[in-house]
């Protein structure tokens, strides 16, 4: 393996763990608890969609399922660990695949349309993965409407800071 594959490599894995952690992160520092989840509204969503849309799927899937995951251990909410994992894993995942991050314009269709499916993924993931946890679809049917807030939220959130991020020349040489 040469020097460059080598650099690449520890490039890509160092856009990884800072990727996971600002998921992490964002989910962890401003959170408004909400009851009929059991969790919490944050700002994580939004670095899931950044993560997916301008680095790709599979950094999507990681940086959303094991940044979130992180989020949920560290914040002691474990018994959502494994459920966040995949949810917002095929999240990051769905929307860096329909999503068109080559575009120099952020704001297209393909991505639009990979925000709002990844917000409906989100919402429904929680809402299969609540009614099973509680043992009443009816009961995990109250989350709908926060987890709806949080992940459109995500959505606009990520807009202006996807496209101040994306006319940098610094962060495009990466992306």
């Amino acid at each position: 393996m040469g020097k460059n594959a080598i650099d690449n490599k520890i490039q890509n894995l160092t856009i990884l763990g800072l990727l996971i952690a600002l998921v992490a992160v964002s989910t962890m520092m401003i959170k408004v608890p909400v009851v009929s989840t059991e969790g919490y509204v944050h700002l994580g969503d939004s670095m899931i969609f950044l993560s997916a849309i301008i680095f790709g799927k599979k950094k999507g899937a990681i940086a959303g399922g094991i940044g979130s995951a992180m989020a949920d251990l560290l914040l002691g909410y474990t018994h959502w660990i494994i459920p966040t994992l995949i949810i917002k894993g095929l999240m990051g995942y769905f929307v860096g695949l329909i999503s068109n991050g080559e575009s120099d314009n952020l704001i297209n269709v393909r991505n639009s349309i990979s925000l709002i499916f990844g917000a409906i993924w989100m919402v429904f993931g929680y809402f299969i993965a609540g009614g099973i946890m509680k043992g009443s679809f009816l009961v995990a049917a109250t989350s709908i409407p926060a987890n709806s807030i949080q992940a459109f939220a995500g959505a606009l959130i990520f807009i202006p800071i996807g496209i101040a991020l994306k006319k940098t020349k610094y962060f495009n040489q990466y992306a």
